[in-house]
């Protein structure tokens, strides 16, 4: 006797069940799928008891005769392939017909549904695979898909359920997903009789963003309509701010070509777009909506078509990489023309003003009268060499009442500003700034307009230095400050091959290091702006990353010198503790202003913080002035 026998279509469509159901809400998506490819601009999703005791669908899309409301339950019946050719390149988000079959197999399931050309409806009613009811009904045009009791035949399968938040949780991300791929569509949803979805039709992208994420700052505009050799591919969407990442309904949202899907490969190429704005540990936020001729994409390859495959992958990569990149540097050129205007006096008239309407509060205590770079240390010179020209001045030794409790790397003079107590108010702006000083040693506030602006003096003057780094080391030209006395090292096994391999790049870096024998190294000169790091340690920091690095020679280099530009600039930066002069302030503002890159350190915090005037009249409780 034979032992292979024919699955029966029931125990087929239960097995596929498993792959198409996982979840309330992998039904609720097939739903909303068949709503938007019947053409509805209005889709309502209700739910009860996460999901599991009812989910209902409401569409005004083009409807079904009874005919089709039949043949729609049978497995592989689909309106939306004809021939195989059509499998190379599918535009629908629904193509496989198995997914009504496969959700009446484990529920009990009704379909309402009335052409646009007929006066009455149809309603078919499934109890767990098998035909219940079929008669004429009255009803608007369009499909009601009512699915209740799921996995009421397999409490198995019930069993795997999460907790009802959670289910919940999926449920809205569906809809939202959907919602965001088709904002000219209006979505609804509804929990337990609760609305907590309402999205009205004929709605722009970015409206239909700002109102899913709970998110009204700013926001990075994707925008890419096609070019002589990528005019296959558009790209669209939005991105929050870096920083706003944490916003918990914030996670980024990919969708290509209507199809909210999981792809790592375009996850990364956000990311790396937005390297050195991302703080470490966060994520980026925001839509990307990728429109890509449907025979370059496959979205065949997972049963739950959560997941696609692209027939050339870097050329995806590398296009989003370069669009993300793009948008983030628009955001500087906006966030520039709303942080300065053009200053109407030089520099220098700015400094004497400013200097002229601070006083110090102890008069014997005078600030330095430097530019900002030499405050810290930092000498602009044109040859790759720095040889100390001057001492730094001498300090006066603080009494006991005056001695801080934590000394800074860098020692300032510990000036205090008020302004001058005169009946006229004096002009001190710079770019549209008006300077009103600083903050915990740590930050300046400015005023401009009805705005409150805070600038984190570190991070600004770190993002400022590494542009300055990054650029010299491109071009193989990072100051170096010579060692007086060279200092050798021992290097092990892995790090005389890590040295080996990677020389000509440290040298570049602004190391200057001489094999002298065995396993001896003699290290002449470091890079100007750390040169008061102890050389040996810091050799062996850059070996260990070097070597721990993984992947081509290129890329470990590009990305550990980029680290280390972006430690030796955070280590060279002016500190929190460093109390700065009037003319350090305006020289940090301006070189802000000249730098194309100012919004975020290289570690990706933000430099600038911008409270309106009504925000800060809403903590006095001053509303309305």
């Amino acid at each position: 006797m034979s032992r292979i026998r024919i699955l029966s279509e029931h125990l087929s469509n239960q097995i596929a069940a498993g792959e198409v159901v996982e979840r309330p809400a992998s039904v609720v998506k097939e739903l909303i799928e068949n709503s938007i490819d019947a053409g509805a601009n209005q889709v309502d999703v209700e739910i009860e008891g996460s999901g599991v005791r009812l989910m209902r669908v409401v569409d005004n899309g083009c409807g079904m005769i009874e005919d089709d409301v039949l043949l729609c339950l049978e497995r592989h019946a689909t309106s939306k392939i004809q021939e195989e050719s059509q499998l190379g390149a599918i535009a629908t988000l629904g193509f496989r017909g198995e997914a009504l079959p496969s959700i009446g197999s484990v529920s009990r399931m009704t379909i309402i549904s009335r052409d646009q050309e007929k006066e009455t409806g149809t309603l078919v009613e499934l109890r767990y695979g098998a035909l219940h009811a079929v008669h004429e009904q009255g009803c608007s045009r369009g499909t009601v898909m009512e699915v209740r009791n799921l996995f009421g035949n397999v409490p198995a399968r019930k069993k795997f359920l999460k907790s009802a938040r959670t289910e919940t949780y999926h449920v809205e991300e569906v809809v939202k997903n959907q919602a965001i791929a088709m904002p000219e569509v209006g979505f609804s949803l509804r929990v337990d009789e609760r609305t907590v979805l309402d999205c009205p039709s004929g709605s722009d992208l970015e409206t239909r963003l700002r109102y899913i994420f709970r998110y009204d700052g700013p926001l990075l505009s994707l925008e890419h309509s096609g070019a002589a050799a990528t005019d296959s591919i558009q790209v669209g969407g939005y991105l929050l701010l870096p920083e706003a990442a944490p916003n918990r309904s914030a996670r980024l949202r990919i969708l290509v070509n209507g199809r909210a899907v999981q792809d790592r490969m375009i996850r990364n190429a956000v990311t790396e777009g937005l390297h050195g704005f991302l703080m470490k540990g966060y994520q980026p936020a925001g839509a990307v909506l990728l429109s890509i001729s449907p025979e370059l994409v496959d979205v065949n390859v997972h049963p739950a078509k959560r997941e696609i495959r692209f027939r050339d992958h870097r050329q995806v990569y590398q296009l989003l990489k370069t669009v993300v990149k793009s948008a983030i540097q628009k955001h500087q050129e906006h966030a520039r023309a709303q942080l300065f205007t053009p200053a109407q006096k030089s520099i220098n008239e700015n400094q004497e003003r400013l200097s002229e309407n601070l006083i110090m509060a102890e008069p014997a205590a005078k600030p330095f009268q430097r530019p900002l770079d030499s405050a810290i240390g930092i000498a602009r010179v044109q040859n790759k060499h720095v040889v100390p020209d001057e001492q730094p001045p001498v300090m006066e030794k603080p009494t006991a009442t005056e001695r801080p409790e934590k000394v800074s790397e860098h020692v300032f003079s510990a000036p205090f500003f008020q302004h001058e107590p005169t009946a006229e108010k004096r002009d001190t702006e710079f770019a549209g700034l008006r300077l009103v000083g600083q903050l915990f040693s740590l930050y300046l506030l400015c005023e401009k307009g009805d705005r409150f602006i805070v600038i984190d003096q570190h991070a600004a003057h770190e993002r400022i230095l590494y542009g300055q780094m990054k650029r010299d080391y491109l071009k193989k030209d990072i100051p170096r400050q010579g060692l007086l006395f060279p200092v050798t090292v021992e290097l092990g096994p892995d790090h005389m091959e890590t040295m080996e391999r990677y020389h000509d790049d440290l040298q570049s870096l602004g190391l200057e290091i001489d094999y002298f024998g065995e396993t001896t190294w003699v290290i002449k000169s470091v890079p100007a702006v750390i040169s008061v790091l102890d050389p040996i340690s810091m050799l062996h920091d850059i070996l260990d990353m070097l070597y721990e690095s993984k992947g081509s020679r290129k890329q470990v280099v590009a990305g550990v010198i980029d680290d280390l530009l972006a430690s030796m600039a955070c280590k060279a930066a002016i500190k929190a503790g460093n109390v700065l002069s009037p003319q350090e302030m305006i020289s940090l503002l301006q070189q802000m202003e000249e730098s194309d890159v100012f919004s975020h350190c290289p570690h990706g915090r933000p430099v600038v913080k911008t409270f309106l005037q009504p925000e800060v009249e809403k903590w006095f409780h001053r509303h309305g002035g």
